[in-house]
């Protein structure tokens, strides 16, 4: 049982309680036993954070439902090795090195030291965030629903936002609520702190402690810091103001806003691919370029150490500069005068190929059990799948059964990650001290 395969026996133990949980008759509105695809696609769903649904949460649900529904995405965006070792620590158990390797494994940390204190700040900094959001959304929900209603909407969205899920208890999600200012605002930045990835936040946090502290040695930023941060705010820009020029003259999305309607929607709309699947405008009326555009930003995704999914901003920069180091005729990738190993590119390499190889054998297979949808809807659900996005056309709910199994595996190899569940299914490689003589070929 390698560390690889006790994460990934962990999602589907976790997907397993969740659908059994699902399936009974108090779960449901009705009172009536769930349908089992139905409660396997959306405890999937809830524990890979990605938020695409085949029924319509706020109905199909009771409250019981919902709040397993919550539970299950509250453990799907800590991960199950850090919700595990968090158990351990309240109960007093040691800490022992495999528990050591296994959370520097899942939450993609480069070192085994502290785990314990790591875990603490990471719940510590998951209720900060998630209460604060609770807060800033009551004014929004309580006023029109009441404050018991208000409360649970506010609590229901403050959890989905910051684990990137995009469950709502709204059928049609917040697209009443595109002219919110409040609601886009504090959504949108629960979005994106819990897509940076918890390391970037601890030394944000360490960073600003000591420059109010007045100290003349703040802590150095480090390259995950630098990379992160910036490739995710650069296509934050670009995707507002690519969604901006691209829908504005769309009258089923942003024609029929003004100014600054169009701008906080561009905004929402740029940040939800990160990857968190609420919409404020139809999905499924985007023009053919929105659509293409949200399949390559759902794609990249969030960043390492984080709750979304995606190839992640890292893979993307390395791989990025990989191909300018190539162009310029550099033997090393350089990134903030960093010069990055090369396992960490061969990483990224594999990432990439394995991401893209997911997709498209997913996206063949729903091609050939439902050959009457579109190929730009169904690529479209299998990125969103993959990456965990849980933004949809619309067709979610009208495909086959073997189309739902389908996007349940990809749900979950996303989630898990493709290098991780490749490890799983073959086992960790073994060194070997065979090295073969090096030979040239043509590439390119």
């Amino acid at each position: 049982m390698t560390i690889s395969r006790t994460i990934c026996l962990g999602f589907l133990a976790v997907i397993t309680v969740g659908t059994l949980l699902l399936m009974m008759p108090f779960s449901t509105s009705s009172g009536n036993w769930n349908d089992p695809i139905v409660a396997l696609f959306t405890a999937t769903s809830a524990v890979c954070v990605t938020g695409l649904g085949v029924v319509d949460t706020g109905t199909y649900f009771s409250f019981w439902g919902q709040l397993f529904l919550l539970a299950l995405v509250q453990i799907g965006g800590l991960g199950y090795m850090t919700t595990t070792t968090f158990l351990i620590l309240l109960v007093g158990r040691r800490f022992d090195l495999r528990h050591k390797m296994a959370i520097q494994q899942a939450l993609d940390r480069p070192g085994l030291q502290e785990a314990p204190q790591v875990i603490r700040s990471v719940i510590a900094t998951t209720m900060l965030f998630e209460i604060t959001g609770i807060f800033l959304l009551m004014p929004v929900f309580v006023p029109k629903y009441g404050p018991s209603q208000g409360l649970w909407l506010s609590i229901f969205h403050s959890i989905n936002s910051w684990n990137n899920a995009g469950f709502s208890l709204f059928k049609d999600n917040f697209i009443g609520y595109q002219s919110s200012v409040l609601l886009i605002v504090v959504v949108t930045g629960l979005i994106f702190f819990g897509g940076i990835g918890y390391q970037v936040i601890f030394e944000l946090f360490l960073w600003l402690r000591d420059r109010i502290q007045g100290k003349k040695a703040c802590v150095r930023f480090s390259l995950n810091f630098k990379v992160a941060l910036s490739t995710t705010l650069v296509l934050l820009a670009f995707g507002t103001v690519a969604f901006f020029f691209i829908e504005w003259k769309n009258p089923a999305t942003f024609g029929s806003m003004n100014f600054g309607q169009q701008l906080l929607n561009a905004w929402f709309q740029s940040v939800t691919p990160r990857t968190a699947g609420f919409n404020t405008i139809d999905i499924g009326k985007m023009t053919t370029a929105g659509l293409f555009l949200t399949i390559a930003l759902m794609f990249i995704g969030a960043s390492p150490g984080g709750t979304g999914g995606g190839i992640k901003t890292t893979t993307m920069r390395v791989l990025t500069n990989a191909t300018k180091a190539i162009l310029q005729g550099k033997e090393e990738v350089i990134l903030y005068q960093r010069e990055v190993a090369i396992s960490l590119i061969l990483k990224a390499i594999g990432v990439l190929i394995g991401s893209v190889a997911t997709v498209l054998l997913a996206t063949i297979l729903i091609s050939l059990s439902d050959p009457e949808l579109n190929f730009i809807q169904i690529l479209f659900e299998v990125v969103s799948a993959f990456a965990t996005v849980g933004l949809s056309t619309g067709i979610t709910a009208q495909v086959s059964v073997a189309a739902k199994v389908i996007l349940i595996l990809t749900m979950y190899i996303g989630r898990v990650g493709v290098l991780l569940f490749m490890a799983a299914l073959l086992g960790d490689p073994r060194p070997t001290s065979v090295h073969y003589p090096e030979e040239t070929l043509l590439v390119g």
